[in-house]
């Protein structure tokens, strides 16, 4: 019988992981550069939807290269999938070989801070309220998982909420970590290193590192070892 019968887990290498970033071509600090200086913030950001969502070599590029061109700092091997889209992108920091997927939307803030480190991984359709935060080396961003990094402070009663002073608290998510589909890391929380957030969790306080945990609100399930199976809990496959 198949040792690949329906049914049964197969165990295969990670890709991005493992993948090992070529160096950006010689030409691509210098277009970025040129879009720097000819357009301006305003114009890149207008630049910017004319390549947003093909697939094409051309779009692909230049969607990077406005990427580098308008983040306040960029590393090499950056790779933006259609459709992904920022807000205040001067804000951002993002480290070598970050992989942001189709549809995922970063929203940083005039004054704010969003740091992305070395070799994350960014699936589709994730979203960052990235007025606060960081994301160290290596992590794993489940496809529509989310960060909310802010909320109205309902204050006073009499006035609707969405008038009330808007709170920024500041979330951090450590080296390693994997957090799964479509979970929700809300204000104020932090991840720690190596820790697991499964598939469509509620993270309401602090994480320890190299814990998991799941479930709405999220709860402590146990700690990594390494005689752990093969993890179902999380995001699935990345490519």
């Amino acid at each position: 019988m198949s040792a690949s019968r329906a049914g049964e887990a197969r165990v295969v290498q990670a890709v991005h992981g493992r993948h090992e970033r070529p160096a950006d071509p010689a030409y691509q600090a210098g277009l970025a550069e040129e879009l720097r200086q000819s357009y301006g913030r305003a114009g890149l950001i207008e630049l910017y939807g004319r390549f947003a969502a093909g697939d094409g070599v051309i779009d692909t590029l230049m969607r990077k290269a406005i990427w580098q061109a308008i983040a306040r700092s960029c590393g090499a091997g950056l790779q933006v999938a259609g459709g992904a889209g920022f807000k205040h992108p001067e804000t951002f920091e993002i480290g070598n070989g970050v992989f942001i997927g189709a549809q995922a939307y970063i929203q940083g803030r005039f004054d704010g801070t969003c740091v992305i480190g070395d070799n994350v991984w960014i699936g589709p359709m994730a979203y960052f309220d990235a007025r606060d935060l960081v994301i160290e080396d290596c992590v794993g961003w489940g496809p529509g998982a989310k960060v909310l990094g802010s909320s109205h402070t309902a204050l006073p009663v009499d006035v609707p909420i969405i008038r009330t002073d808007l709170e920024i608290k500041p979330v951090r998510i450590g080296a390693w970590a994997d957090i799964g589909t479509n979970a929700t890391i809300l204000p104020g929380v932090t991840v720690g290193k190596g820790a697991i957030v499964g598939a469509g969790a509620v993270v309401v306080s602090d994480v320890e590192p190299f814990s998991v945990v799941a479930g709405v609100p999220a709860k402590f399930i146990r700690w990594r070892t390494e005689a752990d199976p093969v993890l179902d809990i999380s995001h699935g496959g990345r490519s």
